[in-house]
């Protein structure tokens, strides 16, 4: 029954998405709080199906290929409600999510070459970077007041991480993909 717990919170990420969507698209008091808590919830199924994959020795094939992918799909449908909420400027987000797809595109590229890339600390600090930045933005209108540069100097952040942990993945991997060399050891996990 535990083996399919990882996976099953991976699941409820991807499921939550919509809900949260739903929640920062609809007008109604406290939206701001019930999305931050979804999205923190959803976060949490990040780090918890990892984590407990790895504990149990339960990491799947299903697990590899779901967890990334709901995590892509969390950031985007957040950031690009963000955007629609005008919280976020368009070509901020655009940035984001298009490091995103270029790792996605290394990655299965390397996949048919039977080169893996596992993840490395930059794309770690991206995803915590990320999580506070969306996290801020999303109750941004309620701590304006109190903390007017928080959320917008946060989304800077989470840009200027994103594009060099990317560019770090392409340097590092680039070539080796290419060549058809496997990569030097790092940490599984979030890219």
């Amino acid at each position: 029954m535990r083996a399919y717990v990882p996976n099953a919170l991976t699941l409820l990420r991807i499921v939550l998405v919509p809900v949260l969507v739903v929640v920062l698209l609809t007008e109604f008091d406290g939206k701001e709080w019930w999305g931050l808590g979804l999205f923190l919830v959803a976060a949490l199924t990040d780090f918890l199906d990892g984590y407990l994959a790895r504990r149990w020795k339960e990491v799947s094939r299903l697990g590899k290929l779901l967890d990334p992918a709901a995590d892509k799909i969390l950031t985007a449908a957040a950031f690009i409600s963000l955007v629609e909420l005008e919280v976020a400027p368009s070509w901020m987000v655009t940035v984001i999510v298009a490091r995103e797809f270029a790792v996605s595109a290394l990655r299965a590229f390397a996949a048919t070459e039977q080169v893996v890339i596992p993840a490395g600390v930059s794309g770690k600090v991206k995803t915590v970077v990320q999580v506070i930045a969306i996290s801020l933005l999303i109750i941004h209108g309620q701590i304006e007041a109190l903390f007017p540069h928080l959320a917008p100097i946060s989304l800077w952040v989470a840009v200027v991480i994103s594009v060099y942990s990317g560019i770090e993945y392409f340097i590092r991997f680039g070539r080796l993909v290419l060549n058809g060399a496997p990569p030097p050891p790092t940490e599984t996990g979030e890219d």
